[in-house]
């Protein structure tokens, strides 16, 4: 193998596959009866974690119940309490909802104060973490709660302290971390487990088709987009 990265990568993916089976489904079952309800998935994620919040929404080949929720600061301020608080005040969450954070660390104000306000409301929460790096982490809240403590269902990234992974010759620090592809991994894996469970419940499950193959067909997704319009674009 030619890249010591793509190594690395696929030893992640195929530990995920072994160690996270039961999470995924577990959390595609949260999916699932949350669509079934009316409900939709909400994402958030901090900083660079923005990367997986995004993944979900707008997707072709995803699903149309989706939504996230945008940190104008771009993780700025994710260590300062009040602000998970202060987006949730502009957002719309119901208890039919799920609610989809991910954080590397977890263990900033911002994701754990999101999944506070949500478990308040009655909606489940799927955490999306280094579980094994965030225990060895101090909580920034002053609860002392870190973001896997909040969760229904958590998606554990196996990513290292630091999540960088490769070593380079003359250089102290480590380079080229695993979150992010850890993170589409395990949430595309959830969504193929909550669309199979809708089908086989009987529920045609809201899928969103390219617009750019030619045998799309527009007008069901034009119906499918009018039903989720009014929680899927508006915070």
């Amino acid at each position: 193998m030619n890249s010591r990265y793509i190594e690395k990568i696929l030893e992640m993916l195929k530990l995920i596959d072994e160690k996270e089976w039961d999470n995924i489904k577990a959390a595609g079952e949260l999916v699932a009866d949350s669509i079934m309800k009316g409900g939709i998935m909400i994402t958030f994620g901090s900083g660079h974690s923005i990367v997986g919040a995004k993944e979900l929404v707008s997707r072709a080949g995803g699903l149309f119940s989706a939504k996230m929720i945008k940190d104008p600061s771009d993780g700025i301020f994710e260590k300062l309490e009040g602000t998970g608080y202060a987006l949730t005040q502009k957002v719309e969450i119901l208890p039919e909802d799920v609610m989809i954070l991910i954080s590397n660390s977890g263990r900033n104000p911002t994701s754990i104060e999101i999944a506070m306000k949500a478990r308040e409301i009655g909606a489940k929460i799927i955490v999306v973490t280094a579980l094994e790096a965030s225990k060895h982490l101090k909580s920034r809240h002053s609860s002392g709660k870190k973001l896997y403590e909040l969760a229904d269902v958590v998606l554990d990234l196996h990513s290292v302290d630091g999540d960088a992974v490769i070593e380079v010759e003359g250089l102290k620090e480590k380079i080229c971390g695993t979150s992010t592809i850890a993170t589409v991994a395990l949430l595309q894996s959830m969504v193929m487990y909550a669309t199979e469970t809708m089908i086989a419940r009987g529920f045609t499950p809201p899928v969103r088709i390219s617009a750019n193959v030619d045998y799309a067909p527009a007008n069901r997704s034009l119906e499918i987009e009018k039903k989720y319009a009014h929680r899927i674009y508006r915070m």
